[in-house]
């Protein structure tokens, strides 16, 4: 996975955006998180693209799909597979197929964000508001558990609980 940063100013959107839009368009993206930087005339809106490029590109291309064992670290994948068996739960008890809870590249977005509010959920790309108020709680326990769970190898009882 690579990052790649780009800064859209408020009062020019045109060749930044242009060149934003053209990145999104010929890579396969994984997550976009944005902050607005408040500067009066100088504001301006920052990404930060997280992608798969080169070799990794091809490989999800011949699959048609991106294999988060791979994309994600090893911690990582542990709490998006437990998110993934809450969905598979919820979808089986809703009727309803997973998409309609979260794709796996939101749930990605939630262990690599680790969202701790309901307002925090909706920041991950395409997540809306129905989706947090009927599924939120669920999944935001799951990452609040994820999170109090010691890490392996942590030595001298160091208390590995909270927000880091």
């Amino acid at each position: 996975m690579k990052y790649r940063f780009f800064c859209v100013p408020v009062e020019d959107t045109g060749a930044a955006q242009e060149e934003l839009n053209r990145f999104l368009t010929d890579h396969r993206i994984l997550s976009v998180d944005k902050e607005f930087a408040a500067d009066g005339r100088h504001s301006l809106w920052c990404f930060c693209v997280s992608y798969i490029d080169g070799e990794e590109q091809e490989k999800a291309r011949g699959k048609g799909k991106i294999d988060y064992r791979e994309v994600l670290p090893e911690d990582q994948f542990a709490v998006y597979a437990k998110l993934r068996a809450l969905r598979k739960q919820l979808t089986e008890r809703d009727g309803v197929p997973a998409y309609a809870l979260f794709t796996n590249e939101q749930l990605a977005g939630m262990v690599r964000k680790r969202p701790s509010t309901s307002t925090d959920l909706e920041h991950i790309g395409g997540v809306g508001k129905a989706r947090v108020e009927k599924y939120g709680s669920d999944f935001l326990a799951v990452l609040r558990d994820a999170l109090s769970e010691p890490s392996e190898g942590a030595a001298g009882g160091r208390d590995e609980k909270g927000p880091h």
